[in-house]
């Protein structure tokens, strides 16, 4: 198959941010007197922006503009304190550092840059958008058509490799074949995918 460049989500993808998301949620919901969710239930809030993720957790009659900026700073003070690289994620980018390499997610930008510096991640990229740095985010199309414009490459022969629906619809948009990482904390729902895979490691070897 003519792969020319690999585009990545970030959280449940690349790195295993499970839990450094669900304490932010909990210290947030705690500085507003309010009791802690399950780590299951404010994980299933993540993907579609911290806006979104802030509005879920709080609910819409609680939440207030100024509630994003104060969990963005209550997130970014403890933002690697468990995150790690999923198992499989550094072996498969040595293996295809000749490739371009791409992140394309819904975190802010600073954010996502700040997590893979942190985790000795931020290298291979060469090019990083998150969630605020377009007029528009996944399930768009136009965050990985940007990103396959910037890299240089057709959208055909892009992947784009996620572990939620978002990800998902924006490849479909976009032209772009997909593979869902079951692994991560998202869910495909109803959307097409052209692979799957159940661990990071499964990417080698479906991507040699």
């Amino acid at each position: 198959m003519n792969i020319d460049a690999f585009l990545f989500d970030l959280d449940g993808t690349l790195i295993d941010s499970s839990c450094d998301l669900a304490n932010a949620v909990n210290r947030l919901r705690r500085q507003l007197d309010l009791p802690p969710l399950a780590d299951e239930v404010a994980l299933s809030f993540v993907g579609d922006g911290a806006t979104k993720l802030v509005q879920r957790a709080l609910g819409e009659d609680i939440y207030r503009p100024e509630h994003l900026q104060l969990f963005l700073s209550l997130y970014a003070a403890h933002l690697v304190d468990h995150s790690r690289c999923y198992p499989g994620v550094r072996e498969f980018i040595a293996r295809h550092q000749h490739k371009k390499l791409a992140v394309v997610t819904n975190k802010p930008h600073r954010l996502a840059i700040d997590l893979l510096k942190g985790l000795d991640l931020f290298e291979p990229f060469s090019f990083i958008v998150g969630g605020d740095s377009l007029s528009e985010k996944k399930p768009h199309a136009l965050p990985i058509l940007h990103t396959a414009e910037q890299l240089g490459v057709s959208p055909q022969n892009c992947v784009m490799i996620g572990d939620h629906h978002t990800d998902l619809y924006s490849a479909q948009a976009a032209g772009m074949r997909s593979c869902f990482c079951r692994y991560g904390f998202g869910r495909a729902d109803a959307a097409p995918s052209t692979w799957q895979v159940d661990s990071a490691d499964e990417l080698l070897a479906l991507f040699p």
